[in-house]
């Protein structure tokens, strides 16, 4: 992982780490194999940088992380889910602009 803001969820730390945080939490399930997730990840370390503080970002490697990529619904990568007070909230699948990331953390952590 590029950026040190970028924190790495497994179904291990999941519950304690993104459910139990305090501040809004987005979450990209992604694999090593996706193109469209490498596409992406420029994207997640540029979101992580900018919330520093503010919000928590990280990735679920989902060929090693069934359990919570199946709770969560993910059939198509990657997926980014916001999750606020242990809730997800926002939902997006396929490749999405920074400014679409950028507007759901500052509404959950304004909101």
């Amino acid at each position: 992982m590029a950026s040190a803001n970028v924190h790495e969820f497994t179904d291990a730390n999941f519950d304690n780490a993104v459910l139990g945080a305090s501040e809004p939490v987005l979450v990209d399930f992604w694999a090593e194999w996706c193109m469209p997730c490498r596409m992406l990840a420029p994207t997640i370390d540029q979101v992580a940088e900018e919330f520093a503080g503010k919000a928590k970002v990280g990735k679920v490697d989902t060929d090693s992380n069934r359990e919570i990529s199946v709770k969560y619904g993910i059939s198509a990568i990657p997926t980014v889910i916001l999750f606020k007070n242990g809730e997800p909230v926002r939902r997006f699948v396929g490749l999405t602009s920074h400014e679409e990331l950028a507007a759901a953390i500052n509404e959950a952590v304004g909101g």
